[in-house]
């Protein structure tokens, strides 16, 4: 973070797990258990069999499955089938007769306690009440129950085998028709004596197999076909994820989600972007029951103990009355005592530790001492702006939102800023076996091709997986990844950060912005050069009216930009952000003023105008450009000669541009319009004459405005042509020699280059180049004045006829034009024959 220009307090960093970070756990924990929030329950847990713990829905992934797939599971030495559905028969108790199910987890059966059929079946009327025999557990009699929501009768046979200890849907169907719940499987993902002497021990997708082999030897196999699917799967382990029954501590969302949705819907806190925002209704509005024990040996332990009084069984652990809670021993003892009624007790604690969002979702708070109300807490809670990925919306910023509005009743945040994910190049999201992991570091420093090579054997990727990073990197990084820049990498990531929900980063765009810091750097070490060392700065931006239309044109267009970027930054759009500070230092500030201001800074009579009018684009521009680039521009401004009296020691401290209605003067950028317009066409025209340098311009007005406007901006249009030698405005054409190429520039003006010294000039060719173009122009004067006759005309839209008129008298001064053009050739071809 401080490589990357992070300005934070670092004296104020904490640790989640140091002592008032722990006391604040421990307070959420009793306070939400006090309040009846927090609850034990022995429900269905999303279980990592390879890491041995419970997990969120948030924090699974998923594998889309559209038929058959082999998935490698860790601890399985070959891959594993998914994507297929098994059909199976179970005999019916006391007759001849077999329903069929299907499962796509046939392992399961092991568990199963009922087979449910819709009570509106007619092919089933006659099983209503009756049992099923299991086949490798003789001694459970499984019922065939009633149930029409978890049954659809048009799908598949009807009937349904009902797990409720490993499925969700089939656990609500037990609590409905209150089924036994068998847990057939151990927190390794071997099966228990519930499953039987057959099957007990062996892993979970070896008893798949096992199962469906019996099932053969039975006769009771059917078949087995391809099926869509999702395969939930461990973020962090990538095993499959096992729905198990677990006793385990759980809080009831909900309340806490409609407080949550209320204070949103007050306004008390933003979403950016939309799109979020939607999410975020939806997400809180459909909120289920939080699962907070993890089996980790990492984390704040539950603050729970186990009473056991002697001589007493052992008590139900999912019951929430068989626990006492307590911030300390001492509160723990005191309760436990009550508890007990004066019996002997032991007390043992939860083993489990808590997950990391619940610490997590106290840092707004804690971090300033709650639950004591310390002096920080006070002053900086709640805070303003919270800026994280969509990808934790969830996770997180909904969890601080809760406990925010549940322990200190108030929003944590006024707003909250989720930025994209970034990806490589190509969308892909970045992993470490495609070799398509980016660095920050390695952006900003550099990194040869066999470093990042190296970079590889720094985890524990197999062999087969390096090599094809390898192969990933160099298709990617052929050369490496180039120094960039801390600044660069800043100012790309704003430049990409447009409301969408990736970012694909492209190293060569960053590259480019690296290129854009020696831009500016190179820009104002020239620039300096024109502030010799007597010059002082102004106090301020002051507007004269001795003012250059130059001069007034870059100030105004100063203000454009720092109008637009506090407008983009208030609305947090940043892209347009960086678009509007870097348009101004390329297109404005270097391609334009500081060309402009060199004829300025050497006449008596501009120069010191110039020189303050320079200093203050500089000076502004850096200070606009400092929250995207913090580096560079602090060592720019630092090299920038003080303004009297200005205290400030850093950019950083300044004062931010803001919109200046002094600066305001569209009629300088009108004005200035035309001047570029000049340029732009003298350039152009000496292109098709292949001239370079040292061309000699004539500027014909009819225009009094114009004359005088052009006029006055000789030397901008000599310096931002950079090929002229000679430039004279004339008010008669006759006034343009012979000899010249030409081109209009408005309806009133037209320029002519004397292309007389090029010998590779071809009289002839520029004849009839003038003809057809002459024709094509007279061509497009009948139309617009066939346009205008047509009936109805007069009733056409304002805007559209005076649009047609302007473009008549632009055509028509063409027409004026092309026509001297042919002329003047003809008579030097005239003279060349002579």
């Amino acid at each position: 973070m401080r490589r990357l220009g992070g300005s934070c307090d670092w004296d104020r960093a904490a640790f989640s797990m140091d002592e008032v970070r722990s006391k604040a756990v421990t307070e959420n924990f009793c306070k939400l258990y006090e309040d009846g929030v927090i609850f034990r329950a022995n429900r269905l847990v999303n279980w990592c069999v390879h890491l041995n713990t419970t997990l969120s829905n948030l924090e699974l992934e998923k594998i889309e499955c559209t038929g058959k797939k082999w998935i490698k599971v860790p601890g399985y030495e070959k891959p594993v089938m998914f994507g297929v559905i098994t059909s199976f028969a179970y005999p019916i108790e006391g007759s001849d007769e077999k329903i069929i199910v299907a499962t796509t987890r046939p392992e399961t059966m092991l568990g199963d306690t009922a087979v449910a059929i819709h009570p509106n079946d007619p092919r089933y009327k006659h099983l209503h009440g009756k049992f099923i025999k299991h086949p490798f557990i003789p001694d459970r009699k499984i019922p065939i129950v009633l149930d029409d929501i978890v049954v659809d009768m048009e799908f598949g046979t009807g009937a349904v085998k009902i797990t409720p200890a490993h499925d969700p849907n089939d656990y609500a169907c037990g609590t409905r028709n209150k089924l036994e719940f068998i847990n057939i499987m151990n927190d390794d993902g071997t099966l228990n004596e519930n499953a039987g002497e057959r099957f007990k021990g062996m892993k979970r997708f070896d008893a798949r197999g096992a199962v469906i082999e019996g099932l053969k030897e039975l006769g009771l196999f059917i078949e087995t076909k391809d099926n869509a699917m999702v395969i939930p799967i461990c973020g962090k382990s990538k095993d499959i994820i096992e729905p198990i029954l677990k006793p385990q501590w759980w809080v009831n969302s909900k309340p806490l989600a409609e407080e949550a949705l209320v204070r949103t819907r007050a306004g008390d806190v933003s979403i950016i972007p939309k799109t979020s925002e939607a999410e975020w209704y939806t997400w809180l509005g459909n909120i289920q029951d939080w699962c907070i024990s993890r089996q980790l040996w990492w984390g704040h332990r539950c603050p729970a103990y186990l009473l056991c009084i002697e001589g007493e069984p052992r008590p139900d652990t999912s019951d929430s009355e068989s626990w006492i809670v307590g911030r300390n021993m001492e509160e723990v003892t005191e309760r436990a005592n009550k508890a007990a009624g004066g019996k002997k007790y032991t007390l043992e604690q939860d083993e489990d530790v808590l997950d990391t969002w619940f610490s997590s979702g106290l840092w707004p708070f804690s971090i300033q001492g709650w639950p004591d109300k310390t002096s920080d807490y006070e002053l900086f809670y709640p805070s303003s702006v919270l800026e994280t990925g969509w990808d934790i919306l969830f996770f997180w910023v909904a969890r601080m939102v809760m406990l925010g509005l549940k322990l200190t009743g108030k929003m944590p945040f006024q707003e909250v800023i989720c930025h994209a994910m970034i990806r490589d190049a190509h969308g892909r999201k970045m992993s470490k076996s495609l070799g398509n992991v980016i660095d920050p570091v390695d952006v900003v420093e550099g990194a040869s091709l066999e470093k990042l090579h190296e970079q590889l054997y720094a985890g524990n990727l197999p062999e087969h997986e390096i090599e094809m990073a390898k192969k990933g990197q160099k298709a990617d990084f052929p050369r490496g990844i180039p120094q960039c820049g801390t600044d660069a990498l800043r100012f790309a990531l704003c430049a990409y950060s447009g409301g969408g929900r990736d970012i694909n980063l492209e190293i060569n765009r960053v590259e480019g912005y690296r290129k854009f810091c020696n831009k500016i750097w190179n820009a104002t070490a020239f620039a300096m050069l024109k502030l010799d060392e007597s010059f002082v700065p102004p106090a301020t931006v002051e507007v004269h009216k001795d003012l250059t239309l130059v001069e007034r044109w870059i100030y105004h267009k100063l203000n454009q930009a720092a109008t637009e970027l506090n407008k983009c930054l208030a609305e947090r759009n940043f892209m347009n952000a960086t678009s509007a500070v870097y348009s101004f230092w390329l297109y404005e500030l270097c391609d334009v003023y500081i060309e402009a201001a060199k004829p300025l800074t050497q006449s008596d009579a501009t120069r010191k105008s110039a020189q303050d009018t320079l200093y203050n684009c500089l000076d502004y521009g850096l200070r606009m450009l400092h929250p995207f680039m913090p580096f560079v521009t602090e060592e720019l401004w630092q090299r920038l000669p003080r303004r009297p009296n200005e205290p400030m020691e850093s950019i950083m401290v300044s004062s931010f541009p803001v919109h200046d209605p002094r600066l305001v003067e569209q009629a300088a950028e009108d004005d200035f319009a035309l001047v570029f317009s000049a340029t732009k066409t003298i350039r152009s025209l000496a292109s098709q004459y292949n001239l370079q340098k040292d061309v000699d311009v004539y500027i014909s007005c009819s225009s009094d405005k114009e004359a005088e406007i052009l006029g006055g901006e000789v030397e901008t249009i000599k310096a931002l042509a950079k090929l002229i030698k000679n430039l004279k405005v004339v008010r008669n054409v006759k006034e343009v020699p012979t000899g010249c190429g030409s081109s209009i520039l408005t309806s009133d003006s037209s320029v002519y280059l004397d292309v007389l010294g090029n010998s590779d000039i071809d009289l002839d060719a520029e004849i009839i180049k003038a003809e057809e173009k002459l024709a094509m122009a007279n061509l497009n004067v009948e139309k617009l004045k066939k346009a205008e006759a047509r009936p109805g005309y007069e009733k056409s839209p304002l805007a559209v006829r005076e649009a047609n008129a302007e473009k008549l008298r632009l055509t028509e001064a063409e027409v004026s034009n092309l026509q001297l053009t042919k002329e003047l050739f003809a008579k030097l071809k005239e003279n060349d024959q002579k």
